[in-house]
């Protein structure tokens, strides 16, 4: 079925235009001579966009699937505007090798409502077999210099001097210290050894501004000395900018990733949120999440990503130290980000038109074109014509986040009782209506 999308405003590679766009045998076509008795979807007063590419998310499954499975999760993900994900490796068994590999893109095959690719995780064992697979066999490498769910950490040099200087496949790296993450975490422990009363409002204190520089320099430093192509995972600081550069994606080796979380919380937020806002890098000052976003803008930070992260709310209940970090937010990532466009606060200010023309053009660059061109994720992230209709349609609209209405297996976010001031309408997905849709496996090209 070719399909022909009438009327929105087209928002595309640094521009906003109102315009049509054509669908042709599930790709984007160049002009209206090339599509066949089409259906037509009228898209006036709407947005129309690349559908987002989140290379950052934790599906769980397998071995893990209490909390989340790929059904569930891909579901949240197409409802909110997400239409290709690439899946994260600390999961049960840990994808580490190419069978564990094939065993996840089974299950995705079977399970997914939207594109998958995966990551394999480095071990301090199993560099050998990561170097000898072809780069464009999966997505990227995982590299965990601090221990998270899962606990991959790697922490021989050696192992990580050969990984650096040898691959050549982005490296993506989750930078914290583990050494002072767990000095910090036995000064706490015994603080409130025998006796209650710790909350989430330490988890910044323990998984500190220091353990995120001192690791993300150790990788930033490796990836110059060796010219490695390294991606830092979900920035948490303003510290940490400052080993950044902004130079055109084309010219950088060293790329840098942030959550929607870390530029929506702050630690004012954990009295009243909780262990609901726990996750790993910690939720850090008011002051570093507008340094964050000032580093979107300057192009310190290069795309924006959920680092996804169910877990039940039984286990968010435990008291601090046994509760676990991870968020869930594939669902209103989207949103998030367009809600500093279409806040009633935001569009009744002053020159609010340039406003939303040089800042709805950059958040689409940083969740959908930058993740398909750092990742090398073939004729997806762009609305060009010969690449795949991955298209979502989105509305000005006020929303409320309701229990009823959150599709994740864990049943819950911190977002619930929250306005929202936008809505995806229509997602399409490989050329199709997203209800009619059949999801694909991505392909690299490097």
């Amino acid at each position: 079925m070719d399909y022909v999308i009438h009327n929105g405003t087209i928002v595309n590679e640094g521009a906003m235009h109102v315009g049509d766009i054509y669908i042709h045998n599930g790709r984007i076509a160049a002009s209206e001579a090339e599509v066949h008795n089409p259906q037509h979807y009228d898209a006036a007063g709407c947005y129309v966009m690349p559908g987002v590419i989140d290379t950052h998310v934790h599906f769980r499954d397998p071995g893990l699937t209490a909390k989340a499975d790929f059904d569930s999760e891909s579901r949240a993900a197409l409802a909110g505007g997400v239409t290709s994900v690439v899946d994260m490796p600390n999961t049960k068994p840990q994808t580490t090798t190419l069978e564990t590999l094939e065993e996840k893109e089974a299950i995705a095959a079977a399970k997914s409502h939207v594109n998958y690719g995966f990551m394999l995780g480095a071990t301090n064992d199993n560099i050998d077999s990561l170097l000898a697979l072809s780069p464009t066999r999966y997505a990227a490498i995982k590299l965990f210099l601090g221990s998270s769910t899962g606990n991959m950490l790697v922490n021989d040099p050696k192992t990580l001097d050969r990984l650096f200087a040898e691959s050549h496949k982005l490296i993506v790296a989750h930078c914290e210290d583990e050494g002072i993450i767990q000095a910090n975490l036995r000064n706490y422990r015994l603080e409130f050894a025998g006796k209650e009363g710790e909350t989430a409002a330490l988890h910044p204190k323990i998984r500190n501004t220091e353990a995120c520089f001192v690791s993300t320099y150790k990788a930033v430093e490796r990836a110059r000395k060796y010219g490695t192509r390294l991606h830092i995972a979900h920035l948490s600081t303003a510290t940490e900018l400052s080993l950044l550069s902004n130079q055109s994606l084309a010219e950088k080796h060293i790329t840098a990733e942030v959550t929607p979380n870390h530029l929506w919380f702050d630690d004012r937020d954990y009295a009243v949120l909780g262990n609901l806002i726990k996750c790993n890098p910690a939720i850090k000052s008011d002051d570093d999440r507008l340094a964050l976003w000032a580093a979107l803008q300057d192009g310190l930070i290069d795309t924006i990503a959920t680092d996804h992260a169910p877990h039940t709310l039984a286990e968010k209940q435990q008291r601090y130290f046994d509760a676990p970090g991870g968020i869930p937010s594939i669902q209103h990532s989207l949103q998030m980000m367009l809600e500093s466009l279409f806040s009633p606060a935001v569009r009744g200010m002053e020159g609010y038109d340039e406003y939303l023309r040089e800042w709805f053009p950059l958040i689409v660059e940083k969740m959908c074109h930058n993740p398909a061109a750092i990742f090398g994720i073939k004729e997806r992230g762009f609305l060009r014509p010969g690449y795949h209709a991955d298209i979502v349609v989105v509305e000005p609209a006020e929303v409320e986040v309701t229990p009823e209405s959150l599709l994740y297996k864990c049943g819950w976010s911190p977002l619930t009782g929250s306005i929202l001031h936008t809505r995806v309408r229509k997602v399409f997905l490989n050329g199709m209506p997203s209800e009619q849709s059949t999801p694909e496996p991505l392909v690299f090209t490097k």
